[in-house]
């Protein structure tokens, strides 16, 4: 059985080459197997083989024993896309500070501001349209912290959930535990749901730059006045409150 194009594709796309490529599925069939061997197998010239099988057990996809000659074998592709994700954190972690060393003081001597959008919502009516907006145009990620919240407000955003759930969306929940069970478990069918005891703030985060903070309650016991949040387009605020979100989802319960 061969590799089909698609995943050949994806393989190239996360650093793989093509001679790693033949190298580590001839592997996978095959099982153990000396480099004369996988040089035969793979159809990578002998020359190439072991600078191939080398990159490879570097990048941890492949491993070998110490027989004579050596054998080499497939590592699961699980494991191999985890190390490889490690890697390729940490190659843009030290990127990401060689860049921001020499680039932020040139900007902030350019005399250059950021001018993201950033607007104050107020009222009920006001705040709820705008996160269902959110919601509605979402594409890969969306997190919502919800306090006691008016469950008309609730009603009107399972539609929309239910739609980025079956879009593929990821959509993670986390809500005060006085929140009616009703709602909990209808969202939880479409949604990663926890429960906090004492969640005062909330907020919607979407695609990792838009941003909702609710500075006031959105209750049916709250007035039209009360009811403050701050919108922004913004990937630096919607970064910092993501993190927030996850301190805040530590601790917090499952639906049952």
């Amino acid at each position: 059985m061969s590799i089909s194009d698609n995943t050949r594709k994806s393989l190239e796309r996360i650093g793989l080459t093509s001679y790693e490529i033949r190298t580590y599925s001839s592997l996978l069939k095959a099982g153990e197997l000396t480099a004369s061997e996988l040089s035969q197998k793979s159809g990578v010239p002998y020359s190439k083989i072991y600078e191939v099988l080398g990159s490879l057990e570097e990048k941890g996809w492949i491993g070998s024993d110490d027989s004579r000659p050596t054998k080499y074998f497939a590592k699961s592709p699980a494991t191999a896309l985890e190390a490889t994700k490690q890697k390729a954190a940490a190659d843009f972690k030290e990127n990401e500070n060689v860049i921001l060393r020499e680039l932020v003081p040139l900007y902030e001597k350019s005399g250059v501001s950021e001018r993201p959008d950033i607007w104050v919502l107020s009222g009920i009516m006001n705040i709820a349209s705008k996160i269902l907006e959110m919601v509605e145009n979402c594409r890969n990620e969306v997190l919502i912290a919800i306090p006691k919240a008016n469950e008309t407000i609730v009603k009107q955003a399972l539609p929309k959930l239910r739609q980025l759930h079956d879009k593929g969306v990821t959509i993670t929940i986390l809500m005060s535990d006085q929140m009616d069970k009703d709602s909990l478990k209808a969202i939880s069918r479409v949604a990663s749901v926890k429960v906090k005891k004492g969640l005062f703030g909330g907020g919607i985060i979407s695609d990792k730059r838009y941003v909702v903070i609710l500075l006031g309650p959105i209750s049916s016991e709250s007035s039209e006045a009360e009811s403050v949040a701050i919108w922004a387009d913004h990937a630096g605020l919607a970064g910092f409150a993501k993190e927030y979100f996850e301190y805040l989802l530590k601790d917090a319960k499952s639906v049952e």
